[in-house]
């Protein structure tokens, strides 16, 4: 054993394991205070990458939940209306029924054609008015959606359920005719290059971009420079390439907000010495008519607004065209398939968890009584209100099943999945109290030892001064 004055190896050692225990008493703490077992990435990696993607998920649930109570309400409003209807044409059959006693003279049988009339008008103003919040629910609207059908030309489409004025409550398809295709700010530069992308730039200099500056030197190559440009289309937007013996610059997107400011010094890269240029894209404008499964033209509206390949209109329909779609000025015919009257709900947390609700038109006229006369033809009357009745019930019967098979079933398994993941959630991440308290006991208890310790490491140099006494 030898005795040191200056380096005291034992305190060293007693010091650096007091640390380490300090260290591990202080996450404790962290963890008993917070509840929690991982409070940063450092506790456990791999643990915070599943917690979080649970978390994500239960998120998720919580607001399909949400959702499906929504949907549900939606539901109820429609069959509580519908219940309406139905009254109303059981009370029209009453009076279809009276009117055919003989015993009834044409006053008597006007006074209750004139009822029933207003029973037709009732139907049509719960058909008309019947809204959830905004969206109307039987008037053949509700939930009227798009989808593509001619995915060469068209990449997406939304529709807010009317066109040109006109409520789109039966299937149908939009034809897009294109007035103004869309197009990309060009700019083509002005320096030639007779022998292609291997020439060396004759005049050197710089020049920018939309902001972004370049500089280029008599030892790069055409195809040097445009490497470089294309390089930084990040931050420029701006795609460089070589057609006929020109650099030619173009924004990566269409429309009129894609732009290019090029920019160029005493050099003669790309325009010239000191010249400029600034050039914009285009945006495509189309005619849109909606035409009903008969292809009679129901509709036309003007899409006049969006920029670049989307196409919008005044109500709010929205149709986003393929480079190839607006590449040429035509007809796409029944390029959108409209289906009317199919409510999608997002019941799930995941994308495709979904669900649809069909909510046909309910007015007179669709129910096959806009027409109807009980003065006359008791029988006829009767087989149409039979209809109606057999119609609005199996609506009513379909949406039972929509909130009790689809809606409450889905609300009891996410009910489920989320106890569950919360669960597992909880075991990676949340403290075991009582487990941590033992942990951080023990942690106590060494760490009082350990400070101990580094005293009686600290004094040890003390027995140094007997030799030198001695």
């Amino acid at each position: 054993m030898s005795f040191r004055i200056n380096t005291n190896i034992q305190a060293m050692t007693a010091f650096r394991s007091l640390s380490n225990t300090g260290a591990e008493q202080s996450k404790s703490m962290t963890r008993l205070s917070t509840g929690l077992r991982i409070n940063s990435g450092a506790d456990d990696p791999a643990g915070l990458i599943a917690v979080q993607g649970y978390k994500a998920q239960i998120g998720g649930i919580a607001a399909a939940l949400s959702n499906n109570q929504d949907a549900m309400n939606y539901a109820k409003t429609a069959d509580g209306a519908l219940d309406e209807v139905g009254r109303l044409l059981r009370d029209a059959r009453s009076l279809a029924v009276a009117n055919g006693n003989s015993s009834l003279d044409s006053n008597q049988k006007q006074a209750n054609q004139t009822q029933l009339n207003n029973i037709l008008t009732s139907i049509d103003r719960i058909a008309t008015n019947t809204s959830f919040g905004t969206k109307k629910l039987l008037d053949g609207s509700a939930g009227t959606r798009g989808s593509v059908a001619d995915d060469k030309n068209v990449q997406s489409v939304f529709v807010s359920g009317s066109l040109g004025g006109v409520q789109m409550t039966v299937n149908g398809t939009l034809d897009v005719n294109v007035t103004q295709t869309a197009a990309q700010g060009t700019v083509t530069g002005a320096t030639s290059y007779t022998n292609g992308e291997t020439q060396a730039i004759s005049a050197a200099g710089t020049f920018s971009i939309n902001g972004t500056s370049f500089a280029a030197t008599t030892n790069d190559t055409v195809q040097s420079v445009i490497d470089r440009i294309n390089a930084a289309t990040g931050s420029t937007g701006v795609t460089a390439s070589f057609a006929s013996n020109n650099i030619v610059l173009k924004t990566n997107d269409y429309g009129s907000t894609q732009k290019i400011n090029v920019t160029e010094g005493s050099g003669a890269v790309i325009l010239g010495a000191n010249a400029s240029s600034t050039a914009a894209g285009q945006d495509a404008r189309a005619t849109v008519t909606y035409k009903d499964t008969a292809a009679a033209t129901v509709a036309t509206a003007t899409f006049s607004s969006g920029t670049g390949l989307t196409l919008k209109d005044t109500s709010g329909n929205s149709i986003k065209l393929t480079v190839n779609g607006s590449s040429a000025t035509g007809n796409k015919a029944s390029a959108v398939q409209i289906i009317a009257g199919s409510s999608t709900f997002q019941i799930g947390g995941n994308g495709g968890n979904t669900a649809d609700l069909n909510l046909s038109s309910f007015s007179a006229s669709s129910l096959g009584l806009g027409s109807l006369d009980i003065t006359t033809s008791t029988s006829s009357a009767l087989d149409k209100l039979d209809s109606a009745i057999n119609s609005v019930s199996s609506s009513r019967g379909g949406i039972g099943s929509f909130m009790k098979n689809t809606l409450e079933s889905n609300m009891r398994a996410l009910g489920v999945a989320k106890e569950n993941l919360s669960a597992t959630a909880s075991s990676l991440e949340d403290t075991d109290v009582a487990e941590e308290m033992t942990n951080y006991t023990k942690l106590n208890i060494i760490q009082q030892s350990g400070l101990a310790m580094l005293a009686q490491a600290n004094s040890s140099p003390n027995s140094v001064l007997s030799l030198l006494r001695g």
